[in-house]
C-alpha cells in the first residue's frame, strides 16, 4: 500500500498539477525560491487587472452601445 502512495505523489504534485510546478521550476532556473515569488504574484496580479477590465469593458460597452452606434452614424453622415 505505501508503495501506491509513493507512485502517487503527495500534496500539490499530482495529477495534472505535476506539469506546470515542472515549468515552473524550469522557468525559475537558478533563481531563488524566495526572488521568484515576486515574478509569479505579478504574473497574477496582471492576470486579475485583465479579467477585471474585460468585465467593466462589457458592462460599459452594453450601457453605452446605442449612444456609440448613434455617434458613428453622424460621423459617417
Amino acid at each position: 500500500m505505501s508503495d501506491d502512495k509513493n507512485k502517487k505523489g503527495s500534496g500539490a504534485t499530482t495529477g495534472y498539477e505535476a506539469k506546470p510546478w515542472a515549468m515552473a521550476d524550469a522557468l525559475r532556473g537558478s533563481m531563488d525560491a524566495s526572488e521568484y515569488k515576486h515574478v509569479v504574484l505579478g504574473l497574477i496580479f496582471l492576470a486579475y487587472i485583465l479579467d477585471a477590465f474585460k468585465f467593466r469593458y462589457a458592462e460599459l460597452l452594453t450601457k453605452f452601445d446605442k449612444q456609440i452606434t448613434a455617434e458613428r452614424d453622424e460621423y459617417v453622415a
